[in-house]
């Protein structure tokens, strides 16, 4: 595998466990200088333990809920305290609360939109200012393919998760010329642990989210790492403003 991030100073938000782990386990094999957070700081050391194992080099952690603007804020100071900039932010934050709309509550749309936009929207207005002082930046997001097929139950998610994608575009234009570039990755269903356990608590359900799949299977992690990598890379430096799905054909065009 290249080293094609080597020296890159690289955030992955939500990296303790599922596509987060996925994700800061392939830019570490890239070479990336890692720093990961997550809101639990056991599993998180857990993960920092086995990627530093790989890869010989430990990630700097920070716990906390980045939809606190000032945690986010703390996210990115360490990261600039310990390696002097941040090259590369992954937003993969998240988790959506998957049920009927009209089984929502107040306080599960709150938190659907907190993990899932707002830590977003603060890492992002957070990091913008040192990429832009430095002329360079990767930001990418992990959006979802369901805002584009209506997926079932996931109305309060697609919320989120659309916001995320509105934000890419509008951020991509304005920061275009200052070298820095901000795209989405937006997965189908995904073979995570929480998917395991959907599958095993309410197959009929896990069915439904699979059925809308051509290949007939959920994505596993590391193809989704495999997309953030590439466009971690130099390689993408004309490609913003996109987002880009993996997604089995759960969606074309």
């Amino acid at each position: 595998m290249s080293k094609h991030l080597s020296g890159k100073v690289t955030i992955v938000t939500g990296a303790a466990r599922g596509i987060g782990l996925a994700i800061a386990e392939r830019l570490a094999a890239d070479g990336a200088e890692l720093v990961l957070s997550d809101l639990d700081g056991d599993v998180l050391a857990q993960a920092c333990d086995k990627v530093g194992g790989a890869s010989g080099r430990r990630p700097v952690s920070v716990v906390g809920d980045l939809s606190d603007q000032e945690v986010s804020k703390r996210l990115i100071d360490t990261a600039i305290k310990a390696f002097g900039a941040v090259h590369v932010l992954v937003n993969n934050a998240g988790g959506g609360i998957i049920k009927p709309f009209s089984e929502q509550t107040p306080q599960t749309l709150k938190t659907t939109i907190d993990r899932n936009l707002w830590t977003v929207l603060w890492a992002c207005w957070h990091a913008l200012p040192h990429m832009r002082a430095q002329k360079y930046g990767r930001i990418i997001n992990i959006g979802a393919d369901s805002v584009r097929n209506g997926l079932w139950d996931h109305a309060a998610y697609n919320a989120a998760k659309g916001g995320v994608h509105g934000l890419t575009t509008g951020l991509a234009r304005e920061y275009a010329r200052d070298g820095i570039t901000v795209n989405t990755v937006a997965p189908c269903a995904v073979n995570t642990p929480q998917m395991v356990e959907i599958t095993q608590k309410a197959p009929e359900l896990a069915a439904k989210f699979v059925s809308v799949i051509p290949m007939g299977r959920p994505g596993e992690m590391t193809e989704v790492a495999s997309m953030v990598s590439y466009l971690s890379s130099a390689e993408a430096s004309f490609v913003t403003g996109q987002v880009i799905s993996v997604n089995g054909g759960s969606t074309m065009l």
